[in-house]
């Protein structure tokens, strides 16, 4: 039984805490302002490019991981469970729970801040030892959901509802949940009966965005653009709900040879159906499509060969136009991304954006699922016209740095600890 009142350390569990993927990135700052609040921060996963002293690795908690990937491709779309896949599940979960007892104990967690293992089911083997030692320790634990399994079709036919009911998320007695939005707010309580606090995605916008300098001006050229070309970014992974064939349309019709669309992350997490897809949709619509996921990472490096990887903030300074044509977010972190660099942005009016984002009056180049005619305009004036696109990034930084930033969320770790009793 966990009897500690005096919380100091914090152990943040995920599958990953690698590269420049939301989850990863959200977490971090979180990590920051714990640890501005004096706070040590210790860390569990299956793969992590994070603090080794500070870590613990066990390469089984990576839904990448050979021996996850080959159960996961039995569980959906079915609905019967083969008695094997039941042992192997069972066999993984026993061996992570192991392993998170030995984090717990090497660290001397007080906190655990669990971010997605037990949101959706990717790692079905690692919520269920989440679940399970929460339950045997009683410890106080945060559920950092950024999605659910009801939020993506293709987990709803599935051979593994038990667990999913049990672990996805779970109903504990020292657990308490946290959402980025409003709607998963209403259908957590809907679906789970769960209460929950709404911590929406923030943004340091107390800092200076980077500009070009000497490591990064030379990206461009890095990448295969020219240096008079015009970049418009799309700072995401390939997959379908980012619904980049709207900014390869919109490339196509705006008919200049000038303007190359890049896209920074990695394709193939979900899949290669859908990479392949955009991949033929830009060559059927002879669009100059750049993807060098291997030329970024969370920071600047050297790669193998001694050539320079990039951060994602080296390429925002290059940017003329950020496209964020999503079907669904659950925030949006690559909007707030583009209004630290002060960057015009392309939204897809999503349903998190319609409800928590918009009515706070961002000024945005809008669609509404589809290229029309009046967004080429506007994606037209807001090149042409400089006073205009000052105007509109001028404004939208300062609404996301009212209502997005790290004082934002110092406030809403603060509620969370008071509800244990803490500060």
């Amino acid at each position: 039984m966990y009897q500690n009142t005096r919380m100091k350390h914090v152990g943040f569990i995920s599958t990953r805490f690698h590269g420049t993927d939301g989850v990863s990135m959200e977490a971090a700052k979180w990590v920051e302002v714990f640890e501005n609040m004096r706070f040590d921060c210790y860390f569990f996963s299956g793969l992590s490019d994070w603090n080794p002293k500070k870590s613990m690795i066990v390469p089984e908690a990576f839904f990448g991981h050979p021996r996850i990937k080959s159960l996961h491709e039995h569980f959906f779309g079915i609905k019967a469970r083969r008695v094997e896949y039941t042992e192997e599940i069972h066999a993984i979960r026993k061996e992570l729970k192991e392993a998170l007892y030995r984090f717990i104990r090497k660290f001397d967690i007080d906190l655990l801040i669990i971010e997605n293992a037990i949101s959706i089911p990717l790692h079905i083997p690692l919520g269920l030892a989440v679940t399970e030692l929460i339950t045997e320790t009683n410890i106080p634990a945060v559920g950092h959901h950024h999605d659910f399994y009801w939020e993506r079709e293709r987990f709803m036919v599935n051979c593994v509802n038990d667990y999913i009911t049990m672990a996805f998320p779970p109903s504990l007695n020292s657990l308490i949940h946290v959402v980025i939005n409003s709607e998963a707010r209403k259908m957590l309580s809907y679906r789970r009966g769960l209460s929950s606090y709404i911590v929406p995605n923030v943004f340091n916008y107390d800092q200076k965005a980077p500009g070009i300098d000497d490591y990064n001006k030379g990206l461009k050229q890095d990448i295969g653009l020219e240096e008079d070309d015009l970049l418009f970014l799309q700072p995401t992974r390939i997959i379908q709900r980012k619904g980049i064939e709207s900014a390869i349309e919109m490339v196509h019709r705006l008919n200049n040879p000038k303007i190359k669309l890049v896209i920074t992350h990695s394709g193939k997490d979900e899949g290669t159906a859908y990479y392949n897809r955009i991949i033929s949709y830009a060559d059927l619509l002879k669009v100059p499509l750049v993807i060098r996921p291997e030329k970024f990472g969370s920071h600047r490096s050297m790669g193998p060969d001694g050539e320079k990887i990039y951060s994602i903030w080296d390429i925002y300074p290059h940017a003329d136009l950020v496209t964020y044509p999503s079907s669904y977010e659950g925030f949006g972190n690559a909007f707030l991304e583009a209004v630290f660099f002060r960057k015009p942005v392309l939204v897809n009016r999503y349903s998190i954006y319609q409800s928590d984002i918009e009515p706070l009056g961002f000024d945005v180049i809008a669609m509404n699922h589809y290229i029309s005619n009046e967004v080429l305009a506007s994606v037209q004036d807001i090149l042409r016209d400089e006073k205009r696109r000052l105007a509109m990034v001028d404004k939208n930084y300062e609404l996301a740095s009212r209502h997005f930033s790290y004082e934002i969320l110092v406030q809403k770790i603060k509620t969370l600890l008071l509800h244990f009793g803490h500060i």
